[in-house]
């Protein structure tokens, strides 16, 4: 028996392997590749996200109308270029009473992954998996070029909301195309490893930030890289569970059959088995809940909240705090590539944490890990120890960040999964909104910046308590049942 006939008799969590699964395995060669596809979109997705510490980084100048550096108001400038040649904040003069636009641009970012989120997943959902990703592909790829070659503020703002909606597409529908190939016992494992390239990327930016020191060449030098995602036109299918789900079954048999011959699994009676499989799920089909239905009782209420300010929480420190690390003193592209390495350490790390660990356990933990730095680096001074400090709040969200995918999708049953993570997801991003003008802190009084930053994850850790344990137990699928989680741990059913 090889170890693809071996994944499928050993489903995770007790779940009854459906017909796909069966047919493909739960993890060979077909999803080995799938997965490299779907990874190389995060390079392009953290590149984006996080080329504000190099478009807009810490820039000091001299008024030349009183001698004064950094002083205010001041209409003639001279900016010091012995680090960046050009920047955002030269460019456009963002200082005094404009130095709010440039966290306002990183916000309007944040703002276009949230609505590119919810564009591209109701687009998946209807139109099929493949056409979005292609979709925000090239949307990425044609406005992250456009944006390196603007002169004016208000257009180069616009046009990178445009590659924030487009990075929200291709993070939702990849993760999806993914989810739907994997099979069960992989899922918790691939969907952390899912986050090592953006961690990657994210090592790679001061790279890039290091030997191009002008903003607009930055920026034409991070999407450029977008265009060997146009592979996926020819190399990107549908999925077939997208595929029957749409009665568009022939296709789908026809994917499952070369994924199957990949894997090394037989191929006879394919057709016969799906068309079997496909009947059954109309007949079983459940309706599907909205994101009202979180709200209407009082645990499912209870829970929603709690994880959705979880979510908040990790990408408002995430974020934020990265960008601030640009910020302290020492060089910043050391500064930079410290924060991205031991975050890769952290997701390396949440796989064997999440299996020894339980994971309401992680985010206490860690919330207040990364409440307690934080609240150190308030009253360090600026130097290597605030980095290493910055570093660790990095990390710790990060981890945080990894665990309530999983968290969230054992928490809540199967009619309101979607919509759990999808308000959760758009709560993150509200997170990430808001980050940009607590690092705008720093410039003034870099004790409230990271008081700040600190004060909201010792919030999540004390809301996560309110959470129920979720580790080991099986996916719920009714309203009733998630209602009833954790109000009787007597009644849950382990593995």
């Amino acid at each position: 028996m090889d170890q693809q006939q071996k994944d499928q008799e050993m489903p995770d969590s007790g779940q009854k392997v459906d017909a796909i699964q069966k047919a493909i395995g739960s993890f060979g060669k077909y999803q080995f590749f799938l997965c490299f596809l779907m990874f190389l979109v995060k390079f392009p997705v953290a590149f984006h996200q996080m080329a504000i510490i190099f478009l807009a980084p810490k820039t000091d100048y001299v008024c030349l109308d009183n001698d004064l550096q950094n002083t205010c108001p001041c209409s003639n400038p001279e900016y010091d270029k012995s680090v960046f040649t050009n920047t955002i904040i030269m460019e456009w003069d963002l200082i005094c009473e404009k130095k709010w636009l440039s966290s306002f641009t990183q916000t309007l970012f944040q703002l276009g992954t949230l609505i590119g989120s919810v564009v591209f997943g109701m687009a998946s959902d209807r139109y099929g998996r493949k056409n979005p990703l292609l979709a925000a592909v090239v949307l990425q790829l044609v406005m992250g070029l456009v944006a390196s070659f603007l002169p004016e503020f208000w257009s180069f703002t616009f046009v990178r909301f445009l590659v924030g909606a487009s990075v929200g597409g291709t993070m939702v529908t990849s993760f999806v195309i993914i989810m739907e190939s994997v099979g069960s016992q992989y899922r918790h494992v691939i969907s952390a490893l899912y986050q090592v390239p953006f961690n990657t990327g994210h090592l790679l930016l001061p790279v890039f930030g290091y030997f191009i020191r002008s903003y607009d060449k930055f920026q034409l030098a991070i999407t450029i890289p977008n265009i060997v995602l146009l592979s996926f036109f020819i190399l990107v299918t549908d999925t077939p569970r997208w595929l029957i789900a749409m009665k568009r079954t022939d296709e789908a048999v026809k994917i499952i059959e070369k994924a199957a011959k990949m894997n090394n699994l037989p191929t006879e009676n394919l057709a016969q088995k799906i068309g079997e499989y496909q009947k059954e799920i109309e007949k079983n089909n459940l309706k599907k809940g909205s994101i009202l239905d979180l709200f209407r009782t009082p645990n499912l209420r209870k829970n929603i909240l709690a994880m959705s300010f979880n979510w908040l929480t990790c990408s408002y420190c995430f974020y934020g705090v990265s960008q601030y690390v640009g910020q302290l003193g020492g060089n910043v592209f050391v500064n930079v590539a410290a924060s991205a390495s031991v975050t890769i350490l952290g997701t390396l790390c949440s796989i064997p944490l999440m299996k020894v660990m339980g994971r309401r356990t992680i985010l206490i933990v860690f919330n207040f890990i990364c409440a307690g730095v934080l609240i150190i680096l308030s009253v360090l001074p600026s130097g290597s120890w605030s980095v290493v400090c910055a570093c660790v709040g990095v990390v710790s969200s990060f981890v945080v960040f990894v665990v309530v995918y999983l968290h969230c999708t054992e928490l809540f049953p199967t009619v309101v999964r979607n919509a759990a993570i999808g308000f959760s997801s758009m709560m993150a991003r509200v997170g990430s909104m808001v980050a940009p003008f607590v690092v705008g802190l720093g410039d003034t009084s870099p004790v409230w910046a990271a008081l700040t930053f600190a004060v909201v994850p010792l919030c999540a850790g004390f809301v996560s308590i309110l959470l129920p344990e979720t580790k080991g137990i099986e996916l719920m699928t009714t309203l009733e049942e998630g209602e009833n989680f954790g109000k009787k741990t007597k009644n849950v059913v382990q593995k």
